[in-house]
């Protein structure tokens, strides 16, 4: 246990200060924004003083809807100074998403950007907070979010009633001194919970994961010392910060080790070339589709892969051809897979950098130092043998406290003797390497993003001519898997998909909403009366086999 490090998020981004106050931190290119470590400092310290001047404390939750902006660093450092927990909103939510995690997390504090893609936040905000047009900044007063007293929105608009503009933050920072900041700092524990994760679950209700400052330091301190990762290397980051893969893989690995962060809004393959060719990143995170996307594009040629070494492949299985392409034409050599869920902080596992090339592409690594893991039999829980599929189990100092006010759900995922299970089939040789071979939990994993059918369900079983649904994972080459809907109309009833489609959008996440709909009559049976969805997938799977 002695490898682990006992500090606060803010105590790290400090040392890593006064080690290498001149080195780059952030860069965003998209608005030329360049900062070194010692002002990077300087802005979380200042928005940490603007919120403690919201009435921020030790343990309130605040909610950060945004995309990567530099904003949401300054918050995911700044936050941990105060104590304050961040509890990540997904950037796809939509109005019904949103209500219920500000509900459940006992949100305070709201932080919302203007929009992004086809959803705007700010009119989402507002259709959800009801009389904000009548309400004073700090005083929001709602009847079905009786918690929420703040919200703060960053963007362009110079008039956002019942919002504080994000502007603001640095003028109510000089309410509280230095001395007042660093008092509250140091009443901060490391096992405090400071990063709240929203995980879909099979009860049909996301699960907030509590996760504290030594869980996500020590796991991004083992993330980077496998990569590699130094003062001198520059991380493009291009997955969302509210993943774990962006706020722990990548920011906390990157301000743990002194590298330099080079922060996108949003995945874009163009964007991403272009960045790495003129910031010379050293190293690139992202999932599978991310990568095949970045080498298909048309101008891959023109742009200058030579200054990368090492980034990190997960999220979904990764196609060997794809592995052995980044390795090569993407002049990424120490690539490594890494295998994980949020609930352990994420990564549990990682292949290394001189692991031989045909471990690399067909295995997820072995566990990182002082993490456990093993494959028990889900039936009996009894460890299993080599080369035996199992459900893979974890134990170690980066499991998550618990999922927030649900103890039920904690009790069953993590058991009396300090395991959590994750779920996942898979089976480990003899020399500790371990392969992911399918899921007990009805999961379906869709470009990176975890997706429970019961979510959808319970939403769609809400439609007036809904008798039954089930929903189900098709394979799909591009994104892993797409959604399926098997719908059972109400006697007397017809509909089409197009309908159905209509009553999603704007309500639940776009990649939630299944791309393909089945009407049917009866489902596939067990003799108890329970539907087999394996039998589902495979009837629809051939019918639309990419």
């Amino acid at each position: 246990m002695s490898d682990f490090v006992t500090k606060t998020i803010g105590q790290m981004l400090r040392d890593t200060v006064e080690r290498y106050p001149e080195n780059e931190a952030l860069i965003y290119p998209q608005t030329g924004l360049r900062q070194n470590y010692r002002e990077l400092y300087e802005s979380c310290r200042t928005v940490a003083k603007g919120f403690m001047a919201l009435g921020v404390k030790r343990g309130d939750h605040v909610s950060v809807w945004t995309t990567n902006l530099p904003e949401w660093v300054y918050l995911q450092f700044g936050l941990s100074m105060i104590g304050g927990v961040l509890v990540t909103v997904n950037t796809n939510y939509k109005s019904h998403e949103l209500e219920y995690i500000v509900k459940q997390s006992d949100t305070t504090t709201l932080v919302i950007m203007e929009e992004y893609r086809d959803t705007n936040f700010y009119n989402i905000t507002r259709e959800v907070i009801k009389g904000l047009d009548f309400s004073e900044p700090g005083k929001t007063s709602s009847d079905n979010l009786p918690g929420l007293k703040n919200i703060v929105y960053i963007g362009k608009r110079e008039y956002t009633p019942g919002m504080y503009h994000f502007n603001e933050i640095a003028k109510l920072a000089e309410r509280i001194s230095d001395a007042e900041l660093d008092e509250r700092e140091r009443s901060i524990d490391i096992h405090d919970t400071i990063n709240m994760q929203y995980t879909s679950g099979t009860t049909g209700f996301p699960k907030g994961v509590m996760l504290t400052h030594f869980n996500i330091v020590n796991n991004a301190r083992m993330v980077g010392d496998v990569m590699g990762m130094t003062e001198k290397d520059r991380l493009l980051i291009q997955v969302p910060l509210f993943h774990c893969f962006g706020c722990v893989m990548s920011t906390l690995n990157s301000v743990y080790h002194g590298s330099t962060m080079v922060i996108l809004e949003s995945f874009d393959p163009l964007w991403a070339l272009k960045t790495i060719d003129a910031e010379k990143c050293t190293a690139v995170n992202g999932v599978p589709t991310m990568f095949i996307a970045i080498m298909a594009h048309p101008e891959f040629d023109n742009y200058n892969m030579s200054t990368l070494r090492t980034g990190i492949m997960a999220g979904a299985p990764c196609p060997v051809e794809a592995m052995n392409n980044v390795r090569t034409k993407m002049h990424c050599p120490d690539v490594v897979i890494a295998f994980g869920q949020t609930e352990s902080s994420p990564v549990m596992t990682m292949t290394r950098t001189n692991d031989p090339v045909d471990l690399r592409v067909s295995t997820v690594g072995r566990l990182l130092p002082d993490i456990q893991g093993r494959i028990v039999d889900p039936e009996t829980n009894e460890e299993l043998p080599p080369n035996t599929q199992g459900e893979i189990v974890t134990k170690s100092e980066c499991v998550m406290k618990g999922y927030y006010k649900m103890d039920e759900a904690t009790a069953h995922a993590i058991d009396n003797d300090g395991w959590l299970h994750t779920g996942d089939l898979g089976e480990v040789n003899e020399y500790g390497y371990f392969k992911v071979t399918g899921r007990i939990k009805d999961m379906i994993i869709r470009g990176g993003e975890n997706i429970y059918p019961r979510e959808i369900e319970e939403f769609l079983f809400k439609h007036p001519k809904v008798n039954d649904v089930h929903v189900v994972g098709i394979p799909d080459k591009k994104y892993g898997e797409q959604v399926l809907a098997a719908i059972q109309l109400k006697a007397g009833t017809e509909a089409t998909a197009e309908e159905f489609v209509e009553y999603c959008t704007g309500k639940i996440a776009r990649h939630k909403i299944p791309k393909y709909w089945e009407f049917v009559t009866s489902y596939p049976m067990t003799a108890s009366g329970k539907v087999q969805k394996y039998k589902l997938r495979d009837l629809f799977s051939s019918k639309y086999a990419s």
